[in-house]
């Protein structure tokens, strides 16, 4: 075999941030034993892709791309193709015989042997090779996470798997129950990427509020913020996947009173009628998400509320579905996604009746588009003359204009603050602007005066 570092790997990594964090995880571990890394595909001696299964058009996706790596296979310099991740969890006899291009699978568990992986996909093999675990055995952690996102900020995940089957949803399957990372292991993590220079951390799960129960006995995510915030060169903790029900008033506070907490919350409730919300197997209620809501807003009158819908759940009505909206309206939530719903095999919503067809799902999903569009650039032009901090995320070539992000942002789902300005500045930096203008979901600013922490 040639020696690792003139082995030249591809790593593609599809689907949500939980499955970059497992791309960053396996990159470190490779990059540990001497491997060479390129993005060009033409280049590659191997290609590893992280698939995702969690809605129909991930599952195409990943099923196109091990497609296209394994053409290359066919009529290229590339010599192995490992699938990792979900889809290859889920459905690996299937891999196995509709891609035999495909010459080593690993599971959702088994990823801290992706170098034996990618060893023996690169040796002489009769057959495909395999690598999975119990679904259940703690999550892989405490490895270094080569950054794939520019290095100033950084998603830190702190569970693994999901209690709560919802009945439209894979992830119990494929992922496993729920199992939170020790507390011990997540600060040790934390402060190795702080030391990286990582200024934002972004704190992910398939349910970030339920953190600690299985390991505690409690709900843990305050502690774990009040300790996160003492790191330092931390500036900003980003909340995501709050399921409402489980948010408690330790955890408003604590979001309210430390600094280092962006007042932002991504609560994903998937709908509003009480009749969709209990075929969703959801455990909250549309009183319970107002009292949830408004007392957020009572305790923390900045904070920003991002959402998620479904549209066309099995039996949605037109009244279940003018309820939501009517929900949407009132609520204005800040920032809100909808997806029309996916039918999965395997999931009891899939066997429910009646299925509403695909053009009443996505006229809906269209529509409640539309509203928050407008409430969303309503709320934009709402925001000029107000002075806020912005954390750098890049410059536009040949102009003086910097893509920002304010507190208000997640990276890759929320919108950008552009900066004007002449001043040097580095990705990273954290930066006082004023706003001057909108431009629908963006805002757009002027230098006021430099952040000092």
């Amino acid at each position: 075999m040639q020696m690792k570092k003139d082995i030249n790997i591809m790593f593609v990594s599809l689907g949500c941030d939980k499955n970059l964090v497992d791309s960053e995880t396996m990159l470190g571990m490779l990059e540990e034993e001497g491997y060479s890394f390129t993005d060009d595909e033409t280049l590659a001696d191997a290609v590893v892709v992280n698939t995702c299964c969690f809605i129909q058009d991930a599952k195409q996706e990943s099923i196109d791309m091990l497609l296209s790596m394994a053409e290359l296979k066919k009529n290229g310099r590339l010599r192995a193709l490992v699938a990792v991740g979900c889809l290859a969890q889920r459905y690996r006899e299937e891999i196995q015989q509709e891609i035999p291009e495909v010459d080593v699978i690993v599971g959702t568990t088994a990823i801290d042997e992706i170098t034996k992986a990618v060893e023996e996909a690169l040796g002489d093999r009769a057959s495909c090779t395999n690598h999975y675990n119990d679904l259940n055995r703690p999550p892989v952690s405490g490895r270094k996470q080569a950054l794939t996102t520019g290095g100033h900020y950084a998603y830190l995940k702190i569970a693994e798997g999901c209690d709560k089957h919802c009945t439209y949803c894979i992830i119990p399957k494929v992922r496993g129950n729920y199992r939170s990372i020790p507390m011990e292991t997540l600060l040790k993590e934390a402060e190795q990427l702080a030391e990286a220079g990582v200024r934002e951390l972004i704190l992910v799960a398939q349910e970030t509020t339920l953190y600690g129960m299985d390991l505690y006995g409690k709900k843990t995510l305050p502690g774990l913020l009040a300790k996160l915030c003492q790191i330092p060169g931390i500036a900003w903790i980003r909340l995501l996947y709050c399921y409402p029900e489980e948010i408690e008033e330790d955890l408003i506070q604590v979001i309210k009173k430390e600094p280092k907490i962006c007042h932002y919350l991504d609560l994903p409730i998937q709908h509003a009628s009480d009749a969709v919300l209990k075929r969703m197997g959801r455990r909250t209620k549309q009183e319970q998400l107002r009292r949830i809501i408004n007392r957020l807003r009572e305790e923390i009158p900045d904070i920003c509320l991002r959402t998620t819908l479904i549209t066309g759940f099995p039996g949605e009505t037109q009244e279940d579905y003018e309820e939501l909206y009517r929900f949407v309206n009132e609520m204005e939530f800040d920032r809100l996604g909808v997806f029309a719903y996916s039918s999965e095999e395997d999931t009891p919503a899939a066997l429910m009746e009646p299925q509403v067809p695909e053009s009443v799902k996505n006229a809906r999903r269209s529509e409640l588009m539309e509203l928050q569009q407008a409430i969303a650039f309503e709320k934009a032009e709402e925001k000029t003359g107000q002075t806020v901090t912005v954390m750098i995320e890049g410059k536009a070539v040949d102009e003086d204009v910097y893509v920002a992000r304010t507190y208000m942002d997640a990276p890759g789902v929320d919108g950008y603050l552009f900066l004007h300005t002449a001043a040097q500045l580095m990705s990273g930096d954290f930066v006082k602007v004023k706003i001057t203008d909108s431009n629908d979901y963006d805002l757009i600013g002027e230098m006021a005066h430099e952040f000092t922490e």
